[in-house]
């Protein structure tokens, strides 16, 4: 069903105010940013999230475009929440997901942690124990060098455990670039893809997935969230499906890989993965959102996946 000529203008005109907002950059990353923000900004026995680090990396103008125009930042809101319900809330449940990933990951012995397309994650700095472990930050240079530059302003040098990897995932091979930095293919590791395959060419992410099995120690493996199939090509059923494919086209950042709906074990195992266990957002809604948090509605769209390297 498409949009009515109303509904389409409006939707236009909240992108358009959108990238306004947000400035130079990638204007779905700080989307998230902002999204983890504001919710570390809520009381504790309230919040789903909390990342203290998200505020150095928004860009200051985009805070202050918020102050200058409250009217049109109301109004943006509310679009947003009219055609993506739930959406912001399933962005803190993936925070706090991955999250506690990783914390178990810990517990359970990892040796190396490797965030692909890291972005402004701040797990590495923010979460008790990841000190002692080596962790490997893989982006692209011009995103990874403005990150250093704020992280030295954060903690006067950049951390020890922390290895920066540069490397433009689309064109370049980042296993060779990962290995030439220290990266052990022998030790039990894991491999963090949040918010990221979604936006690379299916045999880029084939060559990911190839890497990790052929070149991480016994037990490693892989967490990431991914988008269906249809909502990627354009044919989901669902309005949601549809607008955020919609909306990440017009942002100039348009999806590339989706796993069709039901098939992400399959998928995982023939790529040489085992133990895949699929989450959806009705499973973070169970795990997360309850007392105070029980209205906050979520979408069912995005789902999460964790396996094991055979």
């Amino acid at each position: 069903m498409e949009m009515s000529e109303n509904a389409e203008k409006d939707f236009n005109n909240m992108n358009k105010m959108f990238k306004e907002m947000v400035g130079p950059g990638s204007k779905t990353a700080m989307g998230v940013l902002l999204v983890r923000f504001f919710e570390s900004q809520k009381p504790e026995n309230e919040r789903i999230c909390y990342d203290p680090y998200a505020v150095y990396f928004i860009n200051p103008e985009t805070l202050e475009w918020g102050a200058n125009h409250p009217d049109e930042a109301g109004k943006m809101h509310e679009q947003l929440d009219r055609f993506f319900p739930g959406r912001n809330n399933s962005i803190v449940a993936r925070v706090r997901f991955f999250d506690d990933f990783v914390k178990k990951s810990i517990d359970e012995g990892i040796e190396q942690l490797v965030i692909l397309g890291a972005g402004y994650d701040s797990r590495a700095y923010r979460i008790e124990g990841l000190e002692k472990i080596k962790t490997f930050e893989v982006d692209h240079p011009a995103t990874q060098n403005l990150k250093m530059e704020k992280l030295k302003i954060i903690f006067g040098s950049l951390p020890d455990h922390v290895v920066y990897v540069p490397c433009n995932l689309e064109t370049e091979d980042f296993g060779q670039r990962l290995i030439d930095m220290g990266y052990n293919r022998h030790v039990k590791t894991l491999f963090l893809m949040e918010g990221l395959l979604m936006y690379l060419q299916p045999g880029v992410v084939d060559e990911i997935l190839s890497f990790i099995v052929k070149n991480s120690g016994k037990n490693s493996s892989i967490l990431f969230d991914y988008f269906p199939q249809s909502a990627v090509d354009g044919s989901s059923k669902l309005e949601a499906g549809r607008n955020i494919r919609n909306q990440v086209s017009q942002l100039g950042e348009p999806f590339k890989f989706g796993i069709k709906e039901g098939t992400v074990e399959t998928f995982l195992t023939q790529r040489g993965f085992t133990q895949a266990c699929n989450v959806t957002m009705e499973d973070c809604k169970k795990a997360y959102f309850q007392g105070i948090n029980k209205n906050r509605i979520v979408d069912s769209l995005k789902s999460f996946v964790y396996a094991v390297v055979q």
